[in-house]
């Protein structure tokens, strides 16, 4: 296997994961699929880790799909094990624990957009295109695209994207919620930079108690999800972090949190 399909760098508590097929948009094969599963593996149990931020190599794509070249080989059962372990990867980043920063730029398309809705939060650059384009090959989404897509914009709205298989532009997915902010090419890896520093310094069991009561109440009634984040409310605020928290306020201090 090829290593250096999946690169990482650190920085603070910051982990910088890129997708290094710039040649072909940084599409997504059997390998690179394979390595960014292992890799986000090892970010989820890297304590030293707060933040992971997810990034194409060059500036033309952040993942501009499904590697089709490779798609066009697979029999039936070799597609659904693709499909599969796309639907791994996506479940695996959505559940980390930790935020997940897609930095998006260029082509976002098919299972490239559908790994950054697995995603924490989204950054934009302003040239971005964003779709799920399966339907003019005769296919649908296979990592997931449409169930998280309603989920995050409407049914209405995803259907629309999914049916006719057309992109965005950036100002229209933040315009309907599919990012969360959109900032100019030069500014978005400053500005990645800066979310990530900025969750990276948060209570590491908060922020895990965010993201789960979020990700799992979603699904639930109103009045279970409610239970829920009354349960996890309990279990964070017995935390070491939760009483350095609230020490830190009425000292008039910043918190120093050691994830305990």
């Amino acid at each position: 296997m090829n290593e250096d399909c999946v690169l990482v760098s650190y920085a603070d508590a910051v982990a910088t994961v890129t997708v290094n097929r710039p040649a072909v948009l940084n599409a997504l094969n059997t390998q690179t699929i394979s390595k960014l599963r292992s890799t986000f593996l090892d970010l989820k149990l890297d304590d030293a880790v707060r933040c992971v931020v997810l990034t194409g190599a060059g500036d033309r794509a952040f993942v501009a799909g499904a590697d089709i070249a490779e798609l066009a080989s697979l029999g039936p059962k070799e597609v659904r094990e693709f499909s599969e372990a796309g639907h791994q990867l996506c479940f695996l980043i959505e559940g980390l624990g930790k935020p997940v920063i897609a930095v998006l730029k260029g082509f976002v398309l098919g299972g490239g957009c559908e790994i950054a809705m697995a995603c924490t939060l989204r950054i934009s650059s302003s040239g971005a295109r964003l779709g799920l384009p399966e339907i003019s090959l005769g296919i649908i989404p296979g990592f997931g695209g449409t169930q998280r897509l309603p989920r995050l914009i409407g049914r209405g709205r995803a259907l629309q994207m999914l049916l006719t298989g057309d992109p965005i532009e950036a100002d229209e997915a933040l315009r309907i919620g599919l990012v969360n902010c959109v900032v100019e090419s030069e500014e978005l890896v400053e500005e990645a930079n800066r979310l990530a520093l900025a969750l990276a310094v948060q209570a590491p069991a908060a922020v895990r108690g965010i993201l789960e009561a979020v990700g799992h109440g979603s699904d639930m009634s109103l009045v279970n999800a409610s239970m829920l984040e009354r349960n996890t409310f309990g279990l964070i605020y017995s935390s070491d972090d939760a009483s350095e928290g609230v020490t830190a306020f009425l000292e008039k201090r910043k918190p120093g949190f050691t994830g305990r």
